[in-house]
């Protein structure tokens, strides 16, 4: 008899500059609360609302990989080049063309949802995604307050409740 159960894949993208124990805490929780079968986090060349990333990206991979390694449902992948894009809705309509009976989560940082709105075709991600937004300290208010919260509600959008790790990596940055 068939498995009729659809996969479930996370997909956590972002600049991961540098990747740090907020962006596996995060993973472990989604793959805890929803019964996520893949995490990939989907590194991206540039973030595009910022002017540079700081550390190179074959460095960003490697590390991310390497944070990651003894987390087997977590993908460190890279698909810039394969999609020819860096849009999130690109990356969501690839992975979706490619896992097909899957549904699909994608996950955000509170501070990201402050600026979903201004996402390429942010609205249609969300009809294609379950999104979960991770609070991160100092940024709930704010995102409760944003474009993409008003107009998606909660409906639309969940807020996951975990033991938040209070780190970022512009922290990071800043001690390297």
């Amino acid at each position: 008899m068939k498995n009729n159960k659809k996969k479930k894949i996370g997909i956590l993208g972002g600049s991961f500059d540098p990747a740090h124990k907020g962006h596996v805490k995060i993973s472990i929780e989604a793959k805890k609360q929803f019964k996520i079968d893949k995490i990939i986090w989907a590194i991206t060349r540039k973030n595009p609302f910022k002017s540079k990333s700081f550390i190179e990206l074959k460095k960003r991979i490697a590390f991310s990989k390497k944070i990651t390694k003894k987390y087997n449902f977590i993908s460190v992948r890279y698909y810039e080049d394969k999609i020819k894009s860096n849009k999130t809705i690109n990356l969501v309509n690839y992975i979706i063309r490619k896992n097909k009976r899957s549904e699909i989560y994608f996950l955000m940082g509170a501070d990201n949802l402050i600026s979903f709105h201004k996402w390429h075709k942010w609205k249609l991600i969300s009809s294609k995604c379950n999104i979960l937004v991770f609070d991160r300290t100092k940024y709930k208010s704010k995102s409760l307050k944003s474009i993409a919260f008003k107009k998606l509600g909660r409906k639309r959008l969940k807020f996951i409740k975990y033991n938040k790790v209070n780190i970022s990596s512009s922290k990071l940055r800043k001690i390297w």
